[in-house]
């Protein structure tokens, strides 16, 4: 399929019926909790947020500063048993001749605007033995300017058949993965449908399922014994309120995504508390200015699937077809070499013996002192240094550039 370059252009009718969404936005009743995160985004955040969206934020400033720093290009990609789709995405090479083809996958609720930040990084030329890469990040089927999905259906599989594809009509037939939130999921299942072609994965979300007491004794008394860093019993932690107090949004949106979607869909206010909480809540202290979040929501707002869509992979995930699926993709998988990165405020952090247990061989591992859900956006030199240590010449490059004939 072809390749078209792209540049992002709002059409001046859209961001005219923002201001006027915006203009007209109701808010909730003040009280004296109404700034109390325990009850969700805060009155005052939204309200400063609003106006400044509507009467100071310049859209097409951030949109040229996007058309500027990152390459972005179309191709359409056909998915066996869906529709052809078009799929955005950035791609940027290196000069450095050994360069490794590296795909970013994102999730939810982020975009490509992830890669933003830590491109420059990876494809910088490899120093001090480190490696580069050429990097492709696309915009997931449903989310950014990339096509709705319009069949019933379109799960994990599907979306890692769109990263496989794209990756190959690119001319990269073997290739890394990273990613973390979906893009950790996605990019399981392609070392398990795409063993050959996949050479390794680096994860800056590790999730497994518990230790058995049949399988595995040893990690199960461990675990009754608290036998962990203080760094793990952290992340247990934060583990454990993700669970009991963040994660309400995932069973909205995998049990009835249409029903919260039509806010989504019709209300900017509605998009940009609904991920406005996240980005807070889910980082570690990142220093959001107002132009970063609105740039952040208005991909969604200006999305080419709208909003709504980006909520069906929850719900599809959650399907029994799905569910029946999920135990294979988690399995160990002895094919695709793993670098795993820990990061303090991530949603979920898994102590690191369960990691290198039940996902596969783990020749890369990191767990740092800060950072959270978005590392490549949050503390994009901590993602890049470990990505490009793991596939350095100390690393597993050598056997990775052997792989890839070069």
């Amino acid at each position: 399929m072809a390749v078209q370059p792209y540049k992002i252009a709002v059409p001046d009718a859209t961001l005219e019926k923002l201001q006027t969404k915006l203009s007209l936005a109701t808010f909730p009743l003040e009280t004296e909790f109404s700034d109390d995160w325990g009850y969700g985004a805060p009155l005052t955040d939204i309200k400063r947020l609003v106006g400044y969206w509507r009467d100071g934020y310049d859209w097409r400033r951030a949109e040229a500063d996007l058309n500027a720093k990152l390459p972005q290009f179309t191709t359409t990609v056909s998915v066996d048993g869906h529709e052809d789709l078009k799929i955005h995405f950035v791609h940027k090479r290196s000069e450095d001749p050994s360069a490794i083809p590296l795909l970013f996958c994102h999730g939810w609720p982020g975009s490509f605007l992830e890669v933003l930040k830590v491109l420059p990084l990876l494809t910088a030329a490899g120093k001090d033995g480190g490696a580069s890469f050429h990097v492709v990040a696309p915009s997931l089927p449903n989310y950014g300017f990339s096509q709705v999905t319009s069949k019933r259906g379109f799960g994990l599989v599907q979306y890692a058949e769109v990263c496989h594809k794209l990756m190959g009509q690119l001319g990269y037939e073997k290739y890394v993965t990273q990613g973390g939130d979906w893009g950790y999921f996605i990019t399981r299942v392609m070392g398990r449908r795409y063993p050959s072609h996949v050479l390794a994965s680096h994860l800056n979300l590790v999730f497994t399922m518990p230790p058995s007491p049949l399988r595995n004794p040893l990690l199960v008394l461990q675990h009754l014994l608290g036998l962990y860093t203080p760094e793990e019993k952290a992340g247990l932690e934060r583990s454990l309120w993700f669970r009991k107090e963040g994660s309400g949004y995932n069973q909205i949106q995998g049990t009835a995504p249409h029903t919260v979607g039509f806010g989504m869909a019709d209300s900017p206010v509605a998009l940009l508390a609904w991920i406005y909480e996240k980005l807070v809540t889910w980082t570690d202290a990142y220093p959001w200015t107002d132009d970063e979040v609105l740039t952040w929501i208005s991909v969604y707002a200006f999305s080419d699937a709208g909003p709504d869509a980006s909520f069906r992979i929850y719900y599809e995930n959650m399907r029994p077809a799905s569910r029946g699926k999920f135990g294979e993709f988690m399995s160990y998988n002895d094919a695709v070499p793993l670098g795993l990165s820990y990061f303090p405020k991530d949603v979920i952090l898994m102590p690191s013996s369960w990691g290198r247990t039940f996902l596969g061989p783990v020749e890369f591992e990191n767990r740092h002192e800060k950072g959270g859900h978005f590392p490549a956006y949050e503390v994009p030199e901590l993602l890049a240094a470990d990505v490009k240590k793991m596939y350095g010449k100390d690393g597993i490059g050598p056997d990775i550039l052997k792989a890839l004939g070069s």
